[in-house]
């Protein structure tokens, strides 16, 4: 039997939620079926060597590595082939962002707008293209990927300003379906979008309790020697993921004399301004901020507590790890949290403030009947879902 040329297009594959979803839908394919490439638009992120060796990950585009140049050798090479075109995209787009503080949304745009021109299409004619996340992945199987059948994920509260709707719209339509990864995410959507309704369809991130425990027994995780309280967050350093509510309900649980350490693990364009607001704070003892790690999961098991601070969020992914891992969450009331969270069950869903997250904690560690019954059902509810996967095979024909 022929295989299907299947496409996967994604931004990278940082540890976050999206592309570790992604990681874990692509070692559980069948390979005997399906004939795999995957498109990144930023290489050599962490989760590449997670990546099946099945799987075909394309030579990264021209424009990508034109753009990974340093400005004097992209002007070097501009001269060498008689050629700016490059060049202009990259500076128009570079001074453009530097003027105004763009959300994700406005900055796809921006980009696609300045680079699409010069941004070659794949010459493969594919039988399923699949945009593994919005923005510039989407408008590039919109655009520059030709196939039998295009699907858009979408996994991640996608609110649009009117602009940014027209802008969209025209690649949305190119698409015969779209995927949502929770219910609240699909309604999110459709607010945006209600044209869609019968193009969108939920399919939840996969996520398999056999790999994230078998990951989790490997080496690593906290490498000092603090024994008191550990809290550990996942988590992009960006707004979305509410980082100035965790600094301020560090600095509660700090007031209060409690023995413990709030880790996060992630990096983003927040870095530098969360660094200052720890130091201000004088939490730089309380809050260690740990960087990326390719594999997680040691740190969450040896975690007392997970803490998920965000503000919006499609799914919440490191929430379904640390439930696989028997860890105890503390979350805000995020759009989407209760597709997982049940709360006084598997952990506490609180207010969106740092009083209501430090109350949170401190319930969770200083009642122990609470803690203990909490484990006790996470040791026995439904684990993962990797039942999903018979949904995207039942989507992708």
């Amino acid at each position: 039997m022929k295989k299907k040329k299947l496409l996967f297009v994604i931004e990278s594959l940082d540890c976050a939620g999206a592309e570790k979803s992604l990681v874990t839908l692509l070692s559980l394919l069948d390979y005997s079926k399906y004939q795999v490439d995957l498109m990144l638009f930023a290489h050599g992120t962490v989760l590449e060597k997670l990546v099946p060796k099945e799987v075909n990950i394309l030579t990264p585009l021209e424009y990508t590595t034109f753009s990974n140049l340093s400005l004097k050798n992209a002007l070097v090479n501009s001269i060498k082939k008689s050629n700016f075109k490059m060049l202009t995209s990259r500076m128009k787009f570079s001074l453009k962002i530097r003027k105004n503080n763009y959300k994700n949304a406005q900055k796809a745009r921006l980009f696609w707008q300045y680079a699409s021109k010069v941004i070659e299409t794949n010459p493969t004619f594919y039988d399923i293209a699949i945009s593994y996340s919005q923005g510039i992945p989407t408008f590039y199987v919109s655009e520059k990927i030709k196939a039998k059948k295009k699907i858009a994920w979408v996994n991640v509260s996608y609110k649009l300003d009117e602009l940014e709707k027209r802008f969209q719209q025209k690649f949305y339509n190119t698409f015969d379906k779209i995927v949502a990864v929770s219910d609240s995410t699909k309604d999110i959507f459709l607010e945006t979008f209600p044209d869609y309704t019968n193009k969108v369809k939920v399919l939840y991130d996969i996520n398999d309790p056999g790999f994230i425990t078998k990951m989790a027994e490997l080496d690593g995780g906290f490498e000092d020697d603090f024994d008191g309280i550990k809290i550990l967050t996942i988590g992009r350093l960006a707004n979305q993921k509410g980082y100035d509510i965790a600094i301020e309900a560090c600095k509660k649980l700090k007031e209060e004399g409690i023995n413990f350490k709030w880790y996060a693990l992630g990096k983003g364009p927040l870095k530098e301004e969360i660094e200052q607001s720890i130091k201000e704070n004088h939490l730089s003892d309380h809050f260690i901020l740990l960087g990326v790690k390719a594999n997680p999961y040691p740190y969450i098991k040896h975690a007392d507590l997970y803490v998920q601070t965000s503000k919006f969020e499609g799914f919440g992914l490191a929430i379904a790890e640390a439930r696989m891992l028997n860890v105890p969450v503390v979350t805000t009331r995020f759009d989407a949290v209760y597709n997982q969270m049940v709360h006084g069950k598997n952990g506490l869903v609180v207010d969106m403030n740092p009083a209501a997250v430090a109350n949170g904690i401190m319930k969770v560690l200083q009642d122990d009947n609470l803690k203990e019954n909490i484990v006790k059902y996470l040791k026995v509810e439904k684990k993962g879902n990797v039942e999903e996967l018979e949904k995207f095979y039942q989507l992708i024909g």
